[in-house]
């Protein structure tokens, strides 16, 4: 069969590939075949739609078939070839195959062909011209004979009726009677009010002198108003002087508020009035007789006498709940220390004197507290939770005794504060530690609350939360003289560092935690225990604490519950590990006057004393089933410290009693007590709670031994 177009020409399509019978065809699982099998160029692309005919007796059907083929898009057709068994051999598996693949034909699903053409595009002409001929005729047609109007008749819409139901509209008239004088003065208004405007640019003097005039000529002009017309102008009149009026007073008590003046005096009043509130406290908390007004006269004797004996009266009260609450605490064995009988002994106690809490810290958790190194009254409070799944914004906030109502100073942080110290070399330098890991350093002089510096910028940055911070003085040795201060850190992420006050902050690490195993005793005949795989090589550091004597040496607690003693000449290993606690060290602090001695406590409910040279703990205090949060050596003896666990505030004597506290105080319900605080220069206790509040309490009747040797 031959196919002739409309020319004569002849398009017989005619087969891409004939079949010879000798040639054993592979299998092909693909529709592009490779130039291997066929020895076909690069350039030849060869399609499998041919099948293997054996005999010559099926020719015109395989001539047929390419017609049909050829009549229609190879690439939309696919021809599955007969399937042939046969083994492939290791070289065909080995043979490369060449696969080229190459563009096929667009097949268009939608087609929305675009209402606007850009004016840069070949059919830019034709399109203007066509739109400048529909406007032609658009324009021509009114008037033109070739265009019919002609009436067509559509279907209309259906109608509705829609009633509202309303109250009647009342119409009413009314009328005054008003003279030339009441309409010369309502549009005489119109002209005043512009005219005041333009004086208010004008000096302070001049405003108040041509003020005066215009009050004077208004008040003229209402009183010929009066004579001669009714009241309507001069209510006008007078309302307009009045908002003028209101306005300048309005002026006048901004610019007041807002002066520096106004604010100092407002300063100095809430210092008088804080004073007289919390006189009485501050001399406790000062150790001062409490002073009372000698100018009260003869006419208020009987209500402030009054007032005393209410005052009194629930004095005496908390007095007896709280005498019957501590003698149900001392101890027998205390009373024997003291070789004294419980009517002879008074029993020591912690009296409250008041609280710092405020609206902004309410509700936010008390994670650490630390006094100012030059200023004993000046508190700084940091506020941020310990769980991972209480995190929000933190707070660190600047108290002063002068103002036990409002911080002095506010900085808000975007994360929780775990741990903040006030500066030795630079007073008004107050370092921050957040949970996210970042350290910040504010200044306490600005009232400003961004930061000075902040690792953000760092790449040696913290991962983990930053658990305490601490100023640490070092000699300079014979490089020089003094001492030098350095910021040390230590982090969730197992590192301890010290970081670089320059123009960023910047950080080096003193020593990376290592995890260590166990020590387990082996028992006879046990088989020996295959090591366990550690996650990570590295310890989380919880708390560290420098000796007092020798800043070269410190001590470090840790997550796994070891104490390692370091040194700051060796990075790469511990001088000594402690192992004593079952749970996360929370805190160790060196005795500052046996400074052999120290102390740790943890999340296994216990408090140890340690020696620094024996590895086995001395004492082991454990009066409450709760997490001991923290520890502090009292300031004035060396037999003295407290805790803080969960439940309550544990104050120790151990001159008196290694068994059981001295002195214990629960907390409230719903309340859990995080960090407690020894005051410097008073006997007093500072106590932060989860709740946000820091409670000050005076330590009573808790005599200091003369020694100060453990």
């Amino acid at each position: 069969l031959q196919v002739f177009d409309e020319e004569g020409k002849d398009v017989t399509p005619h087969p891409l590939f004939h079949s010879d019978p000798n040639t054993v065809v592979p299998r092909q699982g693909k529709l592009l075949a490779s130039s291997a099998y066929f020895g076909a160029t690069g350039s030849v692309f060869l399609s499998s739609f041919s099948m293997h005919q054996p005999s010559g007796a099926n020719a015109s059907l395989e001539q047929k078939r390419s017609r049909l083929l050829t009549s229609y898009n190879f690439s939309d057709v696919q021809v599955r070839q007969e399937e042939i068994k046969e083994e492939l051999t290791k070289a065909d598996l080995d043979r490369r195959v060449d696969l080229y693949l190459t563009e096929t034909e667009t097949v268009w699903i939608l087609d929305m062909p675009s209402v606007v053409v850009s004016v840069e595009s070949e059919d830019a002409g034709r399109v203007l011209e066509r739109n400048r001929i529909y406007v032609d005729i658009c324009t021509n047609r009114p008037g033109n004979d070739r265009f019919v109007e002609k009436m067509m008749q559509t279907i209309n819409g259906a109608a509705k009726n829609k009633e509202v139901q309303c109250d009647k509209i009342i119409m009413e008239d009314k009328g005054m009677m008003v003279t030339s004088w009441d309409l010369y003065d309502s549009f005489h208004i119109s002209e005043i009010e512009p005219t005041s405007k333009a004086e208010g640019s004008r000096t302070t003097t001049g405003k108040s002198s041509k003020s005066h005039t215009t009050k004077e000529h208004d008040r003229t002009m209402s009183v010929s108003s009066d004579r001669g017309s009714t009241t309507s102008s001069t209510m006008i009149l007078e309302s307009a002087v009045l908002a003028r009026i209101h306005e300048e007073e309005e002026c006048h008590s901004e610019a007041v508020l807002t002066s520096e003046n106004f604010q100092q005096d407002l300063f100095f009043m809430e210092r008088i009035l804080m004073e007289n509130i919390f006189q009485p406290k501050l001399a406790a908390y000062r150790q001062f007789p409490v002073l009372t007004d000698p100018d009260v006269t003869s006419d208020t004797s009987g209500t402030v006498a009054a007032v005393k004996e209410a005052k009194q009266e629930k004095h005496d009260k908390e007095k007896k709940d709280k005498e019957e609450q501590k003698e149900a605490f001392i101890d027998p064995s205390i009373l024997s220390g003291l070789n004294k009988t419980p009517e002879e002994i008074v029993p020591p106690r912690l009296e409250r004197l008041w609280s710092y809490v405020c609206d902004l810290t309410n509700g936010h958790s008390v994670s650490s507290m630390v006094w100012s190194k030059v200023n004993p009254d000046l508190l700084a409070v940091g506020y941020g939770a310990f769980d991972f799944k209480e995190q929000k914004k933190g707070l660190a906030c600047c108290w002063s005794l002068k103002n036990p109502m409002w911080p002095e100073r506010i900085f808000q942080c975007e994360h929780g504060v775990t741990a903040l110290d006030f500066s030795m070399a630079s007073p008004n330098l107050l370092a921050v530690g957040m949970y996210n890991g970042s350290v910040a350093i504010y200044d306490v002089r600005s009232c400003n609350d961004a930061a000075l510096l902040d690792s953000s910028e760092s790449s040696n940055k913290h991962t983990g939360p930053v658990w305490q911070l601490r100023w640490v003085e070092q000699d300079r040795g014979a490089t020089g003289d003094g001492k030098k201060e350095r910021l040390i850190c230590i982090s969730a992420d197992g590192r301890i560092t010290e970081w670089l006050i320059q123009k960023r902050l910047d950080c080096t690490d003193l020593i990376k935690i290592k995890r260590t195993e166990s020590e387990k005793k082996k028992l006879p005949g046990e088989k020996e225990r295959k090591s366990e795989a550690l996650i990570s090589q590295q310890a989380a550091g919880m708390c560290f604490d420098f000796h007092p004597k020798d800043t070269n040496f410190y001590l470090a607690g840790t997550e796994e519950g070891h104490i390692h003693q370091c040194s700051c000449s060796c990075n790469e290993q511990f001088l000594k590990t402690y192992r004593g606690h079952k749970g996360p060290v929370y805190k160790v602090a060196w005795n500052p006057f046996s400074t052999d001695m120290f102390l740790s406590c943890s999340a296994d409910w216990s408090i140890i004393l340690w020696h620094q040279d024996s590895q086995t703990p001395i004492l082991t205090f454990s009066s409450a089933t709760a997490f001991v949060h923290d520890i502090m050596w009292s300031p004035k003896s060396a037999f003295i410290f407290a805790a803080a666990n969960e439940s309550r505030v544990e104050i120790w004597d151990l001159s008196v009693s290694t068994l059981n506290p001295v002195i214990s105080l629960f907390a409230n319900p719903r309340v859990k007590f995080t960090s407690v605080l020894f005051a410097k220069n008073t006997d007093c206790l500072l106590v932060g709670d989860s709740k946000g509040e820091v409670s000050v309490f005076e330590l009573q009747n808790l005599a200091a031994p003369n020694s100060n040797k453990v």
